[in-house]
């Protein structure tokens, strides 16, 4: 059964972006079975992980539910993969260094990544070539509906970039499930993945040739220092918009007009165009309204200077989507859930 809850907790220590807000009720939740208290069903929810992708607003008038089921196992294996399964609570980057140090890779793309196990198939978090989509197999989750585990394969979750049929539903926000545990196919015929440009150079300055699954993961971990603050120094949600994708008519347009603008094109036939190129065109790279700006090493991230308030985010925010969509047509979305 639940355990007691804590009423009017700071949830300033809860969110990277080290935002003020108070939880009316606050619960720590450590093992699956909690989350079967009959209370909780009739109770509006707020399932939250690392809150490295949280925009919170104010004060939360509703449960929040801070999921920190640990654990990390060898879950089954066959002759093409490794499955590995991960509590909600495990931290994203000590897992993957786990995997990689039990001789199990497939993630090191995504080393250094911010949040929980648990959050990773909300988000579809996803780095330098590789979306944690691809390699999930199965999400395990409490569902306060039907008040019973439900098990929702790859496809039940509807992977798209940065979505998933968690976001798509709304359930993230209406706390209609809790993801308890997530299990991940790691295929046994392993390939370097080294399609990413800042990836790939990394390597070669180190005169890699022949990459290991931990020389990639060592140089995203270098690439990804070099470029994006520590929340622990610079309270910061990572990435804050997502890269926008457009018509291959509007990005040939743009391309004509702006040469140097990055773009990729998509197996849609649509073009996906580089956010942070966009926000340092339109003069925000370094640039700060008040207690909050665009990070001066990579203008796609959005930092917290000291004191700011989920209002001061709104703010600024709407600021870079103004100038973006007055320079070059294209409306940014931010990545970040609201609260």
């Amino acid at each position: 059964m639940s355990g007691p809850y804590r009423t009017d907790v700071d949830l300033g220590a809860f969110n990277t972006l080290a935002l003020p807000g108070q939880a009316a009720r606050y619960q720590r939740i450590t093992d699956a079975a909690q989350l079967a208290d009959p209370t909780l069903a009739s109770e509006r929810r707020f399932v939250l992980g690392g809150g490295s992708n949280l925009v919170l607003t104010g004060d939360v008038d509703r449960r929040v539910l801070h999921m920190a089921i640990a654990g990390r196992r060898l879950a089954g294996e066959d002759d093409s993969a490794w499955y590995v399964e991960a509590g909600a609570g495990e931290n994203w980057h000590d897992f993957v260094q786990w995997t990689l140090a039990e001789g199990w890779p497939g993630l090191e793309n995504l080393s250094l990544i911010p949040g929980t196990v648990g959050a990773a198939p909300i988000q579809n978090i996803g780095a330098y070539g590789l979306e944690a989509g691809e390699r999930i197999t199965r999400v395990t989750a409490w569902d306060f509906t039907k008040q019973a585990v439900c098990q929702l394969t790859r496809n039940d979750c509807r992977f798209t970039y940065r979505d998933s049929l968690f976001k798509q539903e709304g359930w993230h926000l209406d706390g209609r499930l809790a993801i308890t545990a997530v299990t991940f196919r790691l295929p046994k015929a392993w390939q370097p993945n080294c399609r990413y440009a800042d990836v790939a150079q990394e390597l070669a300055t180190r005169q890699i040739t022949t990459p290991t699954p931990r020389d990639i993961a060592d140089a995203v971990i270098a690439v990804r220092q070099r470029k994006l603050p520590d929340p622990a120094v610079t309270p910061n949600a990572g990435s804050f918009f997502h890269n926008p994708i457009v018509s291959a008519e509007q990005a040939a347009a743009l391309k004509t007009a702006h040469p140097g603008l990055p773009t990729y094109p998509q197996p849609d036939g649509r073009v996906k165009l580089a956010a942070g190129w966009l926000i340092e065109q339109a003069g925000w790279k370094g640039k700060a309204l008040g207690p909050v700006g665009m990070y001066e090493k990579q203008a796609l991230v959005l930092v917290n200077l000291g004191g700011a308030t989920g209002n001061d985010v709104k703010r600024t925010m709407a600021a870079v989507q103004a100038d973006v969509l007055a320079r070059f047509g294209v409306s940014l979305t931010p990545e970040p859930i609201f609260l």
